[in-house]
């Protein structure tokens, strides 16, 4: 059951801010998600080590993370997804991550100096943008 994606793409966000950047997902999850304890991940996690959240692989390349297909675990799209993805906002400078749906459905995640802007419909539940009811993150100042 779910709703499984394929995702893909490049993101120029800076190897010194991955830390920082995972600590903005813990805390959206932590806020949104009776599920996730931040006690039971290590505190060293890099984003290569949560990529599952986004329902991703990432591999980093100096200050650029590539997006791609998990094969491990049969990746579903869910309401943690779409947190991952706003919460890392604040750090990317630029890029584009572009998912396609179990269904065709293909929708994509453009990032600008901090932030975020979709570009078709989600497939998973049909928002034509990212924050919705799922995500209602604070803003946060970053270069």
């Amino acid at each position: 059951m779910g709703y499984s994606v394929w995702p893909s793409g490049r993101l120029h966000l800076p190897e010194s801010d991955d830390t920082a950047a995972v600590a903005a997902v813990k805390a959206a999850l932590t806020e949104r998600d009776n599920w996730y304890r931040p006690d039971a991940s290590a505190s060293d996690e890099t984003l290569t080590d949560i990529a599952e959240i986004a329902r991703a692989s990432i591999t980093r390349d100096g200050d650029w993370v590539e997006f791609g297909h998990d094969d491990e675990g049969d990746p579903k799209w869910s309401d943690r997804a779409t947190a991952f993805y706003v919460a890392i906002a604040p750090f990317v400078r630029s890029g584009v991550v572009d998912i396609e749906g179990e269904d065709g459905a293909r929708w994509s995640y453009t990032y600008v100096a901090g932030q975020l802007t979709q570009q078709g419909w989600n497939g998973w539940d049909g928002s034509i943008e990212p924050f919705g009811e799922y995500v209602d993150l604070p803003p946060q100042d970053h270069p």
